[in-house]
């Protein structure tokens, strides 16, 4: 399905229908309260055994889409805190980033757990602001009490590799205290098999490449959250978190060329170790006054380095001797200091607001040295290839960011509220090195956000938001591209700027009467200015280049149905069937590169997402499917002398898992098991784009092939 400049108002169409279906649908329903908040006490749960918070998480009707999170742009940067989180322990954040609620419920035991609740209202009394829905996760009050629960997983692959993995975790109550300590090993091991067929511009054969892609990747990691809360009013909690691995990647193409009167073929061959440490320390205290008035704090320090060598050999024929071609070794130490605090206080009784102050020191430390083959002699260090000097490719960057903000909640009556919330940026961008540079930047964001209870199950939504983005430090330096295997860098760009923009969305949520299911309907419109593309920074027609730069305004806006229904019209009460349906356009204004109307990441056209779980509570066994199906063409990407599609692969995976012996729950995967072939293509010109002078066509089509898991969980 396309969308084209000429539909831009169907999506206003369908939301106004489903707007008006689902009120009238809501008015035949009698209304018991005005409460709309969901609860799912421990008990509800009983009939399905679970082991972990995720197990019986996964039986809640709707709770993939908020744990998926409410927003279209998965982010706007990832620096910084912010005062939205979907998932909440006791009714509180966790202070952490890597190392956040969601990543605990894996570890957390079943039997901690006293009730489940779906917050869809927003009230100071909340420890965030509510973005769309919240899960809030209580726990059992205990004077004492330990748990321990276990994961044991072995994964095994198309090409008959096998691989380990699990996790350990243990939790204690003792009066005013709880621990939660986890131990975990991942494994990500990965082929992907590619094949690539390319034309010249009259149509005739130039190459074919076959190649694979083999990546193998062991994680360590550690975690540790301590909380102590002496007293009703006070609580403190600190959060620890260290990973580390050296993943593995090798390449290996074989290409054949059929430009000459006989073909021939030859090959090359990549390897890219790497290895990645990071940790995160973080901390949070609360305080309650006897009014009702609460300040709290909390802090976080990590740091993140990678490093990656990648070396490329060249041999003239397949299994002939090779010649070192390529030297590239890149590294980075990203370092963040976060301290947010706020104090909150009760103005009346339908009113509260909450003044505070977050701010944040970026640091990033980052180089780039590239080695190739030149006349001269080489240097044994760079396996006899010639470094060669770059612009721009040592560098530090650092941002120190202060956000004073005001967040006002105001319960308008027993059916309406509104959250208005003002945050001002002032921040300080340095980059030193190789360049130097200074600039600072000042914004103001508001954000409304409204809802209204039709009925306790019903509940209509708007909001509205300026956003200024987060830049990505890696723009600012030169860095590898990882999506033009003839491009190995690409310059950085130390004036970028932020990307502005203001966000309008309107929804519907209905919450289906006897725990019926859910459905949920939201259209979004954004209008950007400063998005960010590629500009075109070449000195000459015979040296193209391009980097990240702002290309000017743009727009995107669509239409997101999301349902999670339980089948009981067929009897089947324990089996739960959700459905994603995203329809969504975009577009630049005005694209250098091209005159032609395209769109920009991460706006797809869309696609169609279906899942089924069917829980047999008699046999204490489950199975089920998830399938996820991509709307085609349309969504390419310019750079200034190519054109290539954004991929990705339909998905489908099944399981089936049964709680046995000692309470044990066994599950068996399968992931890709319809061995999907994504396919793209790229058109390179002689020159720009926009003279269309067309040189080769390259279609790659590539697989990561079927894999199996099985998995042994339970607690102690």
């Amino acid at each position: 399905m396309v969308i084209s400049r000429y539909t831009k108002n169907w999506p206003r169409l369908v939301i106004c229908l489903a707007l008006l279906s689902i009120t009238n649908m809501a008015h035949a329903q009698e209304s018991v309260d005005d409460d709309s908040t969901i609860t799912f006490p421990a008990s509800y749960f009983a009939q399905f055994n679970p082991t972990t918070i995720n197990d019986m998480l996964d039986r809640v009707p709707g709770i993939q889409l908020i744990r998926a999170g409410s927003g279209t742009l998965a982010s706007d940067g990832d620096r910084g805190l912010g005062s939205e989180s979907p998932i909440l322990i006791d009714g509180r954040r966790l202070a952490g980033k890597a190392n956040e609620a969601d990543s605990q419920l894996a570890r957390i035991s079943a039997d901690e757990v006293d009730y489940i609740e779906i917050i869809r209202g927003t009230s100071s009394d909340l420890d965030v602001q509510n973005a769309g829905q919240i899960v809030n996760i209580v726990l059992l009050e205990s004077q004492s009490g330990s748990t321990t629960a276990s994961e044991l997983i072995l994964n095994h692959h198309e090409d008959g590799t096998s691989n380990p993995a699990g996790s350990i975790s243990w939790s204690r109550q003792s009066g005013a205290w709880s621990y939660l300590l986890n131990g975990e090993i991942t494994n990500t091991y990965g082929r992907q098999e590619n094949f690539e067929t390319s034309l010249n511009a009259d149509l005739s054969p130039n190459e074919n490449i076959d190649w694979d892609r083999v990546t193998d990747e062991t994680q360590y990691s550690v975690n540790a959250n301590v909380t102590y809360s002496p007293r009703n009013r006070d609580r403190f909690a600190l959060n620890l978190l260290y990973n580390e691995s050296k993943p593995e990647n090798d390449v290996f193409r074989v290409f054949t060329d059929f430009n000459s009167a006989t073909p021939f073929s030859f090959h090359e061959r990549e390897t890219l170790p790497s290895s990645n440490e990071n940790w995160e320390i973080g901390g949070d205290y609360q305080h309650e006054f006897e009014n009702g008035n609460r300040v709290k704090a909390l802090f976080i320090v990590n740091e993140n380095n990678k490093a990656t060598l990648r070396e490329r050999f060249l041999a003239g024929t397949v299994g002939g001797s090779e010649s070192p071609t390529l030297y590239l070794d890149t590294s980075s130490r990203n370092r963040e200091r976060i301290v947010r605090s706020s104090y909150i206080m009760n103005l009346s009784e339908n009113q509260g607001l909450e003044l505070g102050i977050e701010s944040a020191q970026t640091i990033l430390d980052s180089s780039l040295l590239v080695a190739v083959p030149t006349s001269g002699p080489g240097s044994p260090e760079f396996n006899g290839l010639t470094s060669a000097p770059l612009p721009n490719a040592n560098s530090t960057v650092e941002e120190v960011r202060f956000e004073p903000f005001v967040i006002h909640n105001w319960q308008i009556n027993s059916r309406m509220s509104l959250e208005s919330s003002l945050v001002a940026e002032w921040s300080e961008i340095t980059q030193s090195g190789d360049l130097s540079n200074k600039r600072d930047f000042n914004f103001v964001k508001p954000k409304f956000d409204f809802r209204y209870n039709i009925n306790n199950s019903l509940q209509a939504k708007a909001s509205f938001e300026k956003v200024a983005s987060q830049l990505s430090f890696g723009d600012f330096s030169r860095n590898t591209n990882p999506s033009d295997d003839d491009e190995d860098t690409f310059a950085g760009n130390p004036s970028l700027e932020p990307e502005e923009s203001l966000r309008a969305e309107v929804g519907l949520d209905y919450r289906l009467p006897n725990d019926g299911g859910a459905i949920n309907a939201r259209y979004f419109y954004y209008d950007f200015d400063n998005k960010i593309g590629r500009i075109d920074i070449s000195q000459s027609i015979d040296n193209l280049q391009s980097t990240n730069g702002n290309v000017g305004p743009g727009q995107a806006y669509g239409l997101i149905l999301n349902s999670s229904i339980r089948l009981s019209f067929l009897k089947l009460p324990s089996a739960l069937l959700t459905a994603v349906l995203t329809l969504q356009e975009s577009e630049f204004d005005d694209d250098p590169f091209t005159p032609r109307e395209h769109g920009f990441r991460p706006f797809d056209r869309g696609g169609l997402g279906l899942g089924f779980r069917h829980d047999v509570t008699s046999q204490n066994l489950s199975y089920g499917f998830n399938w996820s199906f991509k709307i085609k063409g349309g969504r390419r990407g310019f750079d200034n002398d190519n054109e290539f599609d954004f991929v990705r692969p339909d998905l489908l995976t099944t399981f089936v898992e049964k709680v046995g012996y000692n309470g044990f729950t066994y599950r068996l995967e399968a992931n890709n098991i319809d061995n999907f072939h994504a396919c793209g293509i790229r058109y390179r010109y002689n020159g720009y784009v926009i003279d269309n002078d067309v040189r080769e066509i390259e279609q790659n089509c590539y697989t990561t092939g079927i894999s199996v898991a099985f998995k042994v969980r339970g607690t102690f």
